[in-house]
């Protein structure tokens, strides 16, 4: 018996009511799919950044061999006992030396910019703080190699100098000389806080094993305590540079040969089995 007002138990009614059912369920469903597919990391997410790790490579082994050589060619020619007459000499190889270390300005900023998208994903303030230290570090750069070519000038005017003119040239040699290097010193101090900064960003996102991040950490603190003991009038030899330098001879052949580490994660598509099931369907009256 029906009161007044009932539905009868009809098989329309029924028949739409578990259709809306399972449309909402289905619904639901593809969201939480949808969800999931956005959060979850793929597998070797960092794989595109394949060529990224290969360039960066490179740019360490270059950066260490144009290095080397213009300070080599550099060297030869400021540390010569008499430096005005190896100056008027050999200014074409100083000129050499300078340019070579402003290429490796590009290097340097070059390291900063290819890096940041690959740390970005993990910290950004990181990535951002490695940037701005590796652009500091090319500027100090960029100005010891123009201090070097100014001492091409000094040279020339020595060999049509007096002894009394002579003298002041002489002098302000010896001020370039002093200038460009603390720009080196400051270059390497803030070369130095670059490297902790990757460093310490590679250690924790595995992207390098640890071994070698702590490696890197170690060799660049000695340049950041070496660099400020030098700015103090101490001269080391570059010494404190060895530990660093032998980083990036040995990172610089590890990307190229192997790249970042792999982050691996659950993959996940819209039919993962992580997805909950659909709410059962209530039962017809």
């Amino acid at each position: 018996m029906q009161m007044q007002g009932d539905l009868p138990d009809s098989p329309i009614i029924t028949s739409a009511l578990i259709g809306t059912t399972v449309n909402n369920t289905t619904k639901g469903t593809g969201t939480m799919h949808n969800q999931i597919r956005t959060k979850a990391p793929g597998r070797n997410s960092l794989g595109s950044y394949r060529t990224t790790a290969r360039t960066v490579g490179v740019i360490y082994l270059a950066g260490m061999v144009i290095g080397i050589t213009g300070n080599s060619l550099i060297l030869s020619v400021l540390s010569a006992p008499d430096r005005l007459a190896a100056l008027a000499q050999n200014s074409t190889l100083l000129a050499i030396g300078a340019v070579l270390w402003l290429l490796t300005v590009a290097g340097d900023a070059a390291h900063g910019i290819l890096m940041f998208p690959v740390l970005k994903q993990h910290n950004e303030r990181l990535a951002t703080g490695y940037l701005a230290f590796r652009i500091m570090d090319a500027t100090f750069i960029a100005i010891m190699g123009l201090l070097i070519l100014a001492q091409i000038p000094i040279g020339r005017l020595s060999t049509q100098a007096e002894a009394s003119e002579a003298f002041h040239l002489q002098g302000l040699s010896a001020v370039f000389m002093q200038a460009h290097l603390y720009a080196y010193s400051i270059a390497m101090l803030t070369l130095g806080i670059a490297g902790l900064l990757v460093c310490y960003a590679l250690y924790k996102t595995n992207l390098l094993p640890r071994g070698l991040a702590v490696w890197g950490l170690a060799g660049y603190a000695v340049i950041l305590c070496g660099s400020v003991l030098e700015l103090f009038g101490l001269d080391l030899l570059s010494i404190h540079a060895i530990p660093g330098g032998l980083w990036e001879l040995f990172i610089g052949v590890w990307l190229i040969v192997k790249g970042f580490t792999p982050i691996t994660g659950p993959s996940a598509s819209p039919t993962s089995s992580t997805a909950p099931d659909p709410m059962p369907l209530p039962a017809p009256n």
